[in-house]
C-alpha cells in the first residue's frame, strides 16, 4: 500500500475501499456537520445513522432525501439520549465509527466511557491522535496526546505508541518512525517522562511493537529536520524522519496542535483511539474541512466489520420520534 502522504489525498484512498463505512453521528444540527455528511455521502465512502434531538434543517433533509439508501435517522429526546443511542448503534455492530455533531464532548464521552454500555473495554487506554499536513513537511505527521491523557505513565505511553503504530500501518506506513519528544535530549531523572521514554525504546528494540523505529528524547525540530539532528550529533534513525511525535504531556501536545494550525498553515484531523471503534470528537473551533478529514481518516483507519444495512429514512419532514 502506498503511504498516505497528506490529507488532500484522502479522497483517492477512500475511493479504493470496497464498501461504505457506517457512521453513528450524534446531534447533526450545525452547518459544519451537514457539510461532513453531504461530502462523505457524495464521495461514496460512508453511510450514516443520525441520532437527532429535534427538527432537522431543510438543508440536511435535502441531503437525506438525495441519499435515502445510506441514511437512517433515530429521533431522541435530548443530547444525552442521542449520545447513548449512537453508542448503542456501534455496540450492536451497526456502525464502525462514532462521531459527534453539536453535542458537547463531555456528554458524548459519558456514553462512550460508560462501564456497562460504553466503548472502552476494561484495561484499554483511550488516547487522542491527530494527523497533520504541513507545507514544510513532505509527509503526514501523527502526534499524541493533545486532548485526553494529562501526564502519561509508562503503560499509557505504551498504549499511545501502539495506537499510533496501528494507525500508521492502516495509512500505509509499514515501519513507522516514532520520536519521543521533549525539551531535553538525554534521559534524566529530573524529567520522569524521559525514564518512560527509555523503557518504550527498550520495548521497541525487543519487538513489542513490530517493525518500528523509536528514538528520543529529542525536540520536535530534530525529529522533523535531519539537518538539525546532524548539527547536534544525534545519530538516531528517527531524527529528521519522524512519522509520529509523542508528547510528554497534554500541555505540550495541545500547544503544538494550536500552534501549527495558526502559524504553520497545518490542516489537521483527529480521533480517539483505544475504544472499540474510532471516535471523532472534533473541536468546535475546527473548520468544516478539518472535521471532514477527521471522519475520513477514521473511516480509513477503521477495520471493516459486518453490520446491518441502513434502513432508508422516511421521506416525511421532520422524522417522527422513535422512528427510523
Amino acid at each position: 500500500m502506498t503511504p498516505l502522504r497528506d490529507l488532500g489525498s484522502l479522497s483517492s484512498r477512500l475511493s479504493q475501499q470496497s464498501c461504505r463505512r457506517s457512521v453513528a453521528l450524534a446531534c447533526p444540527h450545525d452547518s459544519h456537520t451537514e457539510y461532513v455528511i453531504a461530502r462523505a455521502l457524495n464521495e461514496g465512502f460512508a453511510r450514516f445513522v443520525l441520532t437527532t434531538t429535534g427538527e432537522l434543517s431543510p438543508a440536511l433533509m435535502d441531503i437525506i432525501d438525495a441519499h435515502r439508501d445510506y441514511v437512517r435517522v433515530i429521533a431522541c429526546s435530548d443530547p444525552a439520549e442521542a449520545s447513548r443511542e449512537a453508542v448503542a448503534v456501534v455496540r450492536r455492530g451497526e456502525a464502525e465509527v462514532l462521531m459527534k455533531g453539536t453535542v458537547n464532548t463531555d456528554v458524548l464521552l459519558h456514553a462512550v466511557l460508560d462501564k456497562q454500555d460504553g466503548l472502552l473495554l476494561p484495561g484499554r487506554v483511550m488516547t487522542h491522535i491527530t494527523a497533520a499536513s504541513m507545507p514544510a513537511v513532505d509527509r503526514l505527521i501523527l502526534f499524541s496526546d493533545a486532548a485526553v491523557i494529562p501526564r502519561p505513565t509508562t503503560d499509557q505511553f505504551d498504549a499511545i505508541v501502539r495506537a499510533c503504530v496501528d494507525a500508521c500501518r492502516r495509512f500505509g506506513i509499514d515501519t513507522p518512525h516514532i520520536a519521543m519528544t521533549h525539551c531535553t535530549e538525554k534521559v534524566n531523572e529530573r524529567f520522569p517522562h524521559t525514564l518512560s521514554y527509555a523503557e518504550i525504546i527498550r520495548r521497541a528494540d525487543r519487538g513489542d511493537y513490530g517493525p518500528v523505529v523509536v528514538g528520543g528524547p529529542m525536540d520536535v525540530k530534530t525529529a522533523l529536520d535531519a539537518h538539525s539532528g546532524a548539527i547536534k550529533g544525534i545519530r538516531s534513525a528517527v531524527a529528521g524522519h519522524a512519522d509520529v511525535l509523542i508528547f510528554p504531556n497534554i500541555e505540550s501536545g495541545n500547544t503544538f496542535y494550536k500552534t501549527i494550525t495558526l502559524l504553520a498553515s497545518a490542516t489537521t484531523a483527529g480521533w480517539l483511539a483505544g475504544t472499540t471503534v474510532p471516535v471523532v470528537v472534533a473541536s468546535r473551533a475546527d473548520s468544516q474541512v478539518s472535521k471532514f478529514y477527521s471522519l475520513a481518516l477514521a473511516c480509513v483507519g477503521s477495520p471493516s466489520r459486518p453490520h446491518s444495512p441502513s434502513r432508508p429514512h422516511s421521506p416525511s419532514r421532520p422524522p417522527q420520534r422513535g422512528g427510523d
